[in-house]
């Protein structure tokens, strides 16, 4: 099933009872929808293009068109070798190598397909004149912010990344108009991170999401928001798949930085890898 399509099954509880007929159809029949107009659909499902309209916004899109040109791109694409697998009692060690790779290609895959080339494009150039960056995560997704924390380190940008939902709090609210903040969060419903994002917000800075593809309240919040595949929504167990996915979006964002202040910060990343060697040579005889 499709990114988007996901999206529409994961959220039908959430659905009006026009929207959820739109979905159902939708879902039932998404060859058919892509060689509808907006009229020929609101017929078909017993409601009005006024109410197609809302329920297109309602998913972020700018309207039908916009909704129907990502399931039609979507639905061209071809269909995966494999979907997510999970963890399963006795399985030979040699089938779980298989089927983590699996998992973490097929994350891969469906998150590069997600992202918004002008939202990337947004968040690169905010990272990029930011004064001060704050990474916001909790439990899985604070290994991530630290991943990104020294990167960032390592080109001389202002970061902070805290685990502890205090410290960020406090954190944020210093941040000022031309700072940025990041929050990730795959679910987009973790309170500690909302917290923190908001109150980032209110300061006056800049804010960007990393959630899964779909709505939440983290994405509501943001300023910029990113997405990363929802293939391991409902299983979570070890949450692999997703951490790969947010990994691959942080390195896509700080390349992007990279590769748009090139002359700057390659020096930075050289100087920082010789001093590394340079101070923290192997004492005595010791071996590496």
């Amino acid at each position: 099933m499709s990114a988007l399509l996901s999206l529409l099954h994961e959220q039908l509880q959430h659905f009006s009872p026009q929207e959820k007929r739109l979905a159902d159809y939708i879902l039932h029949d998404p060859e058919r929808v892509q060689h509808l107009g907006i009229t020929e659909l609101a017929a078909e499902c017993g409601t009005s293009p006024a109410t197609v309209t809302r329920f297109c916004k309602s998913l972020r899109f700018k309207g039908f068109p916009d909704f129907k040109m990502r399931l039609i791109s979507e639905l061209s694409r071809p269909a995966e070798a494999a979907t997510y697998q999970d963890i399963v009692a006795g399985k030979p060690l040699k089938e779980i190598a298989l089927a983590i790779e699996a998992n973490h290609m097929a994350s891969i895959v469906d998150t590069t397909r997600l992202l918004d080339p002008k939202a990337l494009e947004d968040a690169v150039t905010a990272l990029q004149h930011a004064r001060r960056i704050d990474l916001y995560g909790m439990g899985t997704s604070s290994i991530v912010t630290l991943d990104f924390y020294q990167k960032l380190i390592r080109i001389g940008k202002s970061c902070t990344a805290f685990s502890d939902s205090h410290m960020q709090i406090t954190s944020a609210s210093t941040l000022n108009e031309g700072d940025v903040a990041l929050a990730i969060s795959y679910s987009g419903e973790t309170p500690e991170t909302i917290a923190a994002l908001q109150c980032a917000k209110d300061a006056g800075a800049l804010t960007l999401s990393l959630t899964r593809y779909g709505t939440s309240a983290l994405r509501d919040l943001a300023d910029i928001p990113l997405f990363t595949s929802s293939l391991e929504e409902g299983v979570r167990r070890g949450a692999m798949a997703s951490r790969i996915a947010q990994l691959h979006v942080i390195d896509i964002l700080f390349t992007g930085m990279v590769s748009e202040g090139f002359e700057e910060y390659v020096p930075m990343l050289d100087q920082s890898y010789h001093n590394v060697r340079q101070y923290l040579k192997p004492s005595g005889g010791a071996s590496r």
